[in-house]
């Protein structure tokens, strides 16, 4: 993802900025996913894992990114409160 955009990214509902997603977070949210346990704060099932994400500093949402695009919309984000034990630096 191209930093310059990335710096201007935060997160709509809260403006905390975000910053890609570790390998061991991707990982770690993926097998939640393929668990069946993961919504989004919209409430909906998150069906199929992640290529790629962006995560807010405070490690609180994840917003995914498809096709090299964020989809920075809130309730398509992923709280973290809902994933045991996950990685996320805070």
């Amino acid at each position: 993802m191209d930093k310059r955009l990335l710096d201007i990214l935060c997160c709509p509902a809260t403006k905390v900025p975000v910053r890609p997603l570790t390998k061991t977070e991707l990982e770690a949210l993926n097998r939640a996913v393929g668990a069946g346990s993961v919504r989004t704060t919209g409430g909906n099932a998150v069906a199929a894992p992640l290529a790629a994400g962006l995560i807010t500093t405070d490690g609180k949402l994840i917003y995914r990114i498809e096709d090299d695009i964020p989809v920075m919309l809130v309730d398509e984000a992923i709280g973290t409160g809902q994933l045991e034990g996950f990685p996320a630096a805070r």
